[in-house]
């Protein structure tokens, strides 16, 4: 097969070739329920332990069976901190995934006959053997460095093994440059330390919560939820900036609806107010940090008179909320947000918010931010991994994303892409739990750069847009389905949680630790993976850990003490050395300026939208996690399509009505594939338009999701790229309106 010619096709359209679908007797060594029966809890019903695959967040809780082993409801762990014994919505219905008839069923494999490509079905010992012919191949052509892993979600823990047994350290995650890698990267070069998941915000303790275009209860963050409602009862004062009115908004004492694009111009006034004014917390930046007298003279310009010409903001408006930010101070929380790739100069924004806190003495502080902690939970031994010669990073240049502190999915794409002159290329990706058809921007590029692959490999649930471009498909099952590594997370206490399959895999799936450690066995890497199960795997660690697998199949979480020398919050005048170079918080950043980056913030302006167009704005909802439950049977019934939320002024303008179906054009003349309806409001500036992300799914097999609403992805072909980390800045497309169904162009 050219490699040119990958066509796109549906993971329905099998081959009368294809293997009979089949369901093969259960693995050696592969165990659903465990050695023990599932936990019986007070009431009769069966219980076992889970934590939810849903989003990042990962509640713990339990899947409830009835009496004859049938799944019936999902419920949150009373002792985990991630959710307090409370599921969200996308948690509860995440059954749906289990239950949905259009999941992937069975290995395929793309093939070829008479021109025409279409997918065959296997079994699993051919679409590995496939794999790993593939796979040796590549290596012996190009290196085994030629591969890369791209994963979101657990899977990664055991797939992550496999390429580093092969040889190769090109391992990504699409979160980090397209989601919160600017923050991690700001925060570090402030506090010296980044923000992580869970952000250890104190929300239940602060007198003020200042959220940046961060839509807490609609991303439904369960934990920060609880708290933001919490302190809300408490009386705290929430301030929100956005173009919108979010639901944080409808909570909040003050909506702040800046101009798109201006978040830095906000930020550098409310500086200016603290130092002029002598609001900042004195004690706390003379003691902790450096750099205050270069800062003082920095933001000397940005008054809020100045920043009302560029946000649209009363300087009134900004006066009083930096007022509230410093009378609440220390407990006080400028939220670092989690979806931070906004406009390429990411990374020094986020340093702004980071400044902010320094300037507030809310870092360390009771209602700011919390010290977390982390269970220490040894690893399973391996043999030493051989060392790759070149990672991504030799490919874009070693100078190029310098603060990127984990792997650059388009720095990937980029070496996989036909413009890659280097010698060193990427020509395999495996692809885990992410479809990044429609998660990466600049979705052309990204085609082009699977084009030239040697071998593309989609472990998924569920079919999907990447999984049309695959030349092998591998179902994964549910995380309701299978053992996964241990959930070690950072909080205010150490904790350890156990997710356990409650029903054997459906149809032809299995566990990604499964598929990893038999794809080792073919490529001879089995020597990664010593234990003969993944019982025997998961009692090693916990028994290192002071438990054992036994007892966590009872207890589903394990809430240790804090070390006593780890204390949760400062105290006041208290000594403390940060991880920074010198021990000190940077407000001015000699790490910065040593890489060639400023130093301190700068305002720079960004385009603004031509006449006609809006800036595209999009953002999440409470039951729907990205595309990933975008066909969830039991979610779809909450909401089944996105909306375009549009100002009555413009609406007016358009001689728009409500429900009225539009399709979108960008800037670059990119026509949305579906329609989507309008959603008349003046809770949106007029120069924008919004919309939730994920739907607009153009896969047939999702019979729930498929051509519902529009794909705010597919019409991203602006990207910004921060210098910093390689961060991709998705907020500077525009749009405009077609209110008749486009024609589609002819196919040469």
């Amino acid at each position: 097969m050219q490699h040119s010619r990958r066509q796109f096709i549906k993971v329905s359209a099998l081959g009368a070739t294809g293997a009979a679908l089949t369901v093969p007797a259960v693995a050696k060594g592969y165990s659903f329920f465990g050695k023990k029966e599932p936990f019986k809890g007070n009431s009769g019903v069966k219980k076992v332990p889970m934590y939810c695959e849903i989003c990042f967040w990962q509640c713990a809780g339990w899947t409830h069976l009835d009496e004859n082993d049938k799944i019936v409801s999902l419920s949150g762990h009373e002792d985990d901190p991630h959710c307090n014994g409370r599921l969200c919505p996308r948690g509860t219905g995440g059954i749906g995934m289990y239950e949905d008839d259009d999941r992937l069923k069975t290995p395929m494999i793309r093939k070829e006959k008479d021109g025409k490509q279409y997918y065959a079905e296997a079994t699993w010992d051919e679409a590995l053997g496939h794999i790993a012919d593939k796979m040796n191949g590549i290596s012996k052509k190009y290196g085994p460095e030629a591969m890369a892993l791209i994963s979101h979600g657990s899977g990664g823990k055991f797939l992550s093994p496999l390429l580093y047994g092969y040889g190769s350290r090109n391992n990504v995650h699409p979160s980090y440059s397209q989601c919160r890698g600017p923050r991690e990267a700001g925060f570090e070069a402030t506090f010296g330390t980044g923000v992580f998941s869970p952000e250890p915000t104190d929300i239940k303790n602060t007198r003020c919560l200042v959220l940046i275009g961060s839509h807490i209860g609609e991303n439904m963050h369960n934990g920060q939820v609880q708290e933001m409602a919490e302190a809300i009862d408490n009386k705290a004062v929430i301030i929100t900036v956005d173009p919108r009115f979010s639901t944080a908004a409808s909570k909040s004492k003050y909506w702040m609806p800046i101009k798109p694009a201006t978040d830095m111009a906000l930020l550098l006034s409310w500086m200016h107010v603290l130092i002029y004014d002598d609001l900042y917390n004195k004690k706390y930046v003379d003691k902790y940090a450096e750099g205050f007298e270069e800062l003082k003279k920095h933001v000397a310009p940005y008054t809020p008179e100045w920043a009302y010409g560029e946000t649209g903001l009363e300087p009134e408006m900004i006066r009083k909320t930096a007022i509230e930010m410093a009378s609440a101070a220390p407990a006080t929380i400028v939220h670092p947000g989690r979806h931070v790739t906004w406009y390429g100069d990411d990374s020094q924004r986020a340093r702004a918010v980071a400044i902010l806190n320094a300037l507030l003495g809310s870092w360390g502080k009771k209602g700011g931010f919390y010290f977390y902690t982390k269970a220490s939970v040894p690893s399973y031994p391996l043999p030493k991994f051989p060392k790759a010669k070149w990672t991504w990073k030799d490919v874009i240049g070693t100078s190029k994303y310098p603060l990127a502190n984990e792997g650059v999915v388009n720095a990937v794409v980029d070496a996989s892409h036909p413009t890659n002159a280097s010698p060193k290329k990427v020509k395999g990706w495996i692809v885990n739990g992410s479809n990044l058809i429609t998660t990466l921007p600049d979705t052309k590029r990204t085609i082009e750069a699977i084009n030239e692959l040697d071998l593309l490999v989609v472990i998924d649930t569920m079919p999907a847009e990447i999984t049309g471009y695959a030349d092998v498909v591998l179902p994964e099952c549910t995380y309701l389905e299978r053992y996964d590594d241990l959930r070690v997370s950072r909080h205010r206490v150490p904790t350890i949680a156990l997710r356990m399959p409650a029903a054997k895999p459906k149809y032809n799936s299995k566990p990604d630790w499964w598929i990893a450690k038999q794809l080792a066995e073919k490529l001879n890497l089995g020597h990664y993976f010593p234990w003969d199960d993944i019982e025997e795997y998961l009692d090693y660690k916990l028994k290192k850990a002071g438990s054992s697998l036994a007892e966590m199949q009872k207890l589903g979480v394990k809430v240790l003490d804090r070390p006593s020398s780890d204390p949760l919050y400062l105290e006041d005048g208290e000594d403390y050395e940060f991880y920074t170079e010198n021990g000190k918080i940077q407000l001015y950043s000699h790490e910065f300026e040593y890489l060639g980056f400023d130093p301190m913030p700068k305002y720079t302006k960004h385009p603004q939208p031509e006449e006609g167009f809006y800036r595209l704005n999009y953002g999440r909802a409470p039951m729907h996690s990205f595309t990933r439950t975008v066909n969830n049977p039991r979610l779809m019934d909450l909401m089944p399509e996105n909306g375009l939320w549009v100002h009555p002024k413009v609406a007016k303008e358009w001689d728009l009505s409500s429900g009225q179906e539009v399709w979108l054009k960008n800037q670059d003349g990119i026509v949305s594939s579906f329609p989507i309806k309008v959603r008349i409001t003046e809770r949106n500036r007029w120069d924008t338009v919004y919309m939730v992300h994920g739907f607009g799914r153009s896969d047939e097999r999702l019979t729930k999701g498929y051509g519902k609403g529009i794909s705010d992805t597919e019409l991203m072909s602006n990207v910004m790229i921060d210098p910093v980390m390689g961060g991709t800045g998705m907020r500077g497309n525009f749009v405009t309106f077609l209110t008749e169904k486009p024609v589609p162009a002819p196919t040469v």
